[in-house]
């Protein structure tokens, strides 16, 4: 929840057509693929920025702070991040990456060798024997 004096000072938005520009950083074939189709068009044809509430409601960010907070949010999440089993955390952002380009009748195929590579590991190992000890795996990420 938001407290009562809490400052909107997040904004996102496309404004390069306000200047008489194209946004051609990527936004405009990134941006649809993250929000529905007509809220995409309304950012991109206005240039209006969109504030971080109405950001949030789309999906486009993941949270919203108090103002000030955001090092400390971020910070957290990347500590969230860092605890887990660092080859795992690279092969899942590489499926999540690559998946977009794959068809739903080869994404298990094309997964395959990449989660089989985690699952062969010392880390996997490690993970499980950390579990079953009830105690904090030490990676190695290997």
């Amino acid at each position: 929840m938001r407290s009562s004096g809490r400052r909107e000072i997040g904004k996102f938005g496309l404004p390069e057509v306000q200047r008489g520009r194209i946004a051609g950083a990527g936004g405009l074939f990134r941006l649809p693929e993250r929000v529905p189709y007509h809220v995409a068009m309304e950012i991109a044809l206005t240039g209006e920025p969109v504030t971080a509430d109405r950001a949030a409601q789309f999906g486009l960010v993941n949270r919203v702070v108090d103002d000030g907070d955001a090092l400390d949010a971020a910070l957290a999440v990347a500590r969230r991040i860092a605890v887990n089993g660092p080859l795992a955390v690279k092969a899942t952002k590489q499926v999540i990456q690559a998946s977009r380009d794959w068809p739903a009748a080869e994404a298990f195929e094309q997964q395959r060798p990449i989660a089989d590579a985690v699952r062969a590991s010392e880390d996997a190992r490690e993970g499980a024997r950390a579990f079953a000890e009830k105690r904090a795996p030490v990676w190695r990420n290997r």
